[in-house]
């Protein structure tokens, strides 16, 4: 059976500290693959300078390039609408005959109460918690949801801190400053090609 990672977000855009996640909870949890899966639209909040979901798709495919273990889903965007964990959980376990894990950052899992059908969502995936920014933590919040959900399968996977979100880069971008080394090569060229966030002329 191939285990499988999902690693949800806006990806607006997809940085480099992404990868090094979905990496390291491979590499930790002997996952096979890892989805990354951009959300189609949010349940709570819009989403700054928001290229749109086709063209967050496209750079999480840029970012993921031909990598073995990494790989870009469409299955939110393609289902349109709020995007919402439960629903693609289901579609994915429906699809899969191997078992689902749900990487999140420690700050996630901690507000997992206030998802839609938070109980569904520890029914159908082990979740794999990443530490949060500055190190530590995880092991709190994973105590804490086993707490909450009783019979949840939890995990806590250790990565290298990288001190980089969307929003950096976006502020970068509309700076006029170089994101290189932030995001892949690939992510870069498209945003600049593109003017998204800002860009816009050579860097």
């Amino acid at each position: 059976m191939s285990a499988t990672g999902i690693l949800g977000g806006s990806f607006n855009p997809p940085h480099v500290g992404h990868l090094v996640c979905a990496r390291s909870a491979a590499e930790q949890l002997g996952l096979d693959r890892v989805l990354l899966v951009p959300l189609s639209e949010p349940s709570h909040r819009e989403l700054e300078g928001d290229p749109g979901p086709q063209a967050r798709l496209g750079l999480c495919r840029l970012a993921v390039g031909d990598d073995p273990v990494l790989e870009a889903s469409a299955i939110e965007v393609d289902r349109g609408g709020v995007s919402y964990t439960v629903q693609t959980l289901e579609q994915l376990t429906a699809g899969s005959a191997g078992g689902l894990t749900l990487i999140l950052g420690a700050d996630a899992a901690e507000g997992l109460e206030g998802w839609k059908d938070p109980d569904r969502v520890v029914e159908l995936a082990t979740l794999a918690i990443a530490p949060r920014p500055g190190g530590g933590g995880a092991e709190k919040v994973a105590a804490g949801v086993v707490d909450r959900f009783p019979g949840a399968r939890v995990e806590t996977f250790p990565m290298p801190e990288i001190g980089i979100s969307s929003s950096l880069v976006r502020e970068r971008v509309a700076a006029g400053l170089s994101i290189r080394d932030l995001v892949p090569r690939a992510v870069e060229d498209e945003i600049t090609a593109s003017g998204w966030y800002g860009a816009g002329g050579d860097r």
